[in-house]
């Protein structure tokens, strides 16, 4: 009986022996629990950065000097409000009428009212203004005659061919005292509304991208604004004659942002409008153009 009982403890010693054994030491992980993984707790830095919002673009057309001049000084004050500005050059000024109103632009900048509203009547476009931005004094510069008051007996005066500004610039003539023309042609006159030519001047109507070419070939040629000072031409300093800046010109004839009827409400073209006419714009205009471009604002 007492080598049975020994026997016994014995086999007990031995089992829980065997059983110590088969545990994980303290501070071990069991194999049914794996550890976590460091690197799902923390950030990779293989990660990408969250995607940037896309900026919304703004398509505008515009004649090279001075608007897209002028429009290259608004792409940053856009660009901090979330909007890409793309300036789309033009030299003539049909088709970036007609590309805004089928759509292909958002807005242009290069006419101003009555050149639009005529545009308008003519063509069955359906464009209107936003806001105001700038003046360009429409002057008279000299080709082979250096002043008015040797302008001889059948000079040629050049003058633009669309109707507003031809308009314009017979008025211009009219102011010098050169000619008188119909007093209730207004901005439609042409050349068959002078009612007295007392110099006898053959008026020679020309593409207004032009008139400045055509200074070597005639005595004196009134030229829009823009087209001046694309030649190099500056109303302030070069002309003989020039449109006072306080006439009903300097607001009747003021620069427009335009749009197609129907967008007045468009918030990029709000913050465009409202670029065109901050501070920055004014500083610019003013300094660069020294007179030859007037803000309206």
């Amino acid at each position: 009986m007492k080598k049975l009982s020994q026997l016994t403890a014995a086999l007990l010693l031995t089992l829980s022996l065997l059983a110590g054994c088969s545990q994980a030491p303290a501070g071990s992980q069991s194999n049914s629990t794996p550890a976590p993984d460091a690197s799902s707790s923390q950030p990779s830095s293989q990660e990408s950065p969250a995607p940037t919002q896309t900026p919304v673009k703004i398509v505008v057309g515009a004649t090279p000097t001075p608007h897209a001049e002028i429009l290259e000084v608004v792409k940053p004050l856009l660009a901090a409000q979330g909007y890409e500005l793309d300036i789309r050059e033009f030299t003539d000024y049909v088709q970036p009428n007609l590309t805004l109103e089928n759509g292909e632009l958002d807005a242009n900048y290069f006419q101003h009212q009555p050149y639009l509203d005529d545009f308008n009547d003519k063509n069955d476009t359906h464009i209107v203004t936003l806001t105001t931005v700038h003046y360009e004094p429409f002057a008279i510069y000299p080709g082979k005659t250096a002043s008015l008051d040797v302008l001889p007996d059948g000079a040629q005066v050049a003058v633009p061919n669309d109707t507003t500004n031809e308009a314009r610039a017979l008025l211009l003539l009219e102011a010098q005292g050169l000619i008188k023309v119909k007093p209730d042609a207004g901005l439609e006159a042409t050349i068959n509304d002078i009612t007295e030519n007392p110099k006898n001047l053959k008026i020679v109507e020309i593409e207004a991208a032009q008139l400045a070419r055509s200074l070597p070939d005639v005595d004196v040629a009134v030229i829009n604004g823009n087209y001046a000072i694309q030649a190099g031409l500056n109303a302030a300093t070069d002309a003989i004659a020039a449109e006072d800046k306080d006439s009903l010109a300097a607001t009747t004839f003021a620069n427009i942002l335009a749009i197609r009827a129907g967008d007045e409400n468009r918030e990029d073209l709000k913050a465009l409008a409202e670029a065109l006419r901050s501070e920055e714009v004014r500083a610019y205009i003013q300094n660069t153009y020294e007179g030859a471009v007037v803000p309206t604002f």
